[in-house]
């Protein structure tokens, strides 16, 4: 399983990629292979307020809806709405073109996992 290195992560699977105070945001390969197929995707609407840890959205696959919570506090400024009409591309690419939305940061979060630390939770759980 992949674990791009130059992302952070989520205890939650979501991966984070900030630059230039933009947060974009997807889940990744690891909570992607446990949904399956997935058939629906419900990210957070542009101008929406999110909140670390707070619900914002969520994916749904043949198996189990699971929700999506934001990694960073901002206002959501861009939603993939590709991802949005094609769900499977989540499974796909899940570091690329499936990406959900991005969140213009507020502040800096601070509990990110790096790489090393989101794979040795992945190794826990899988």
């Amino acid at each position: 399983m992949s674990v791009p290195a130059e992302l952070n992560y989520t205890s939650e699977h979501e991966w984070v990629a900030i630059n230039d105070g933009v947060a974009t945001i997807g889940i990744t390969a690891f909570a992607a292979e446990a949904l399956g197929d997935i058939v629906y995707v419900e990210p957070p609407e542009t101008g929406t307020n999110v909140a670390v840890g707070e619900t914002c959205g969520e994916v749904e696959s043949t198996k189990s809806v699971s929700d999506l919570y934001s990694p960073v506090n901002g206002e959501v400024v861009d939603v993939n709405q590709a991802a949005v009409d094609n769900p499977e591309v989540l499974g796909t690419d899940p570091y690329g073109q499936g990406w959900l939305f991005k969140v213009e940061v507020t502040e800096e979060p601070s509990d990110l996992l790096s790489p090393e630390q989101y794979t040795q939770l992945t190794e826990g759980e899988g």
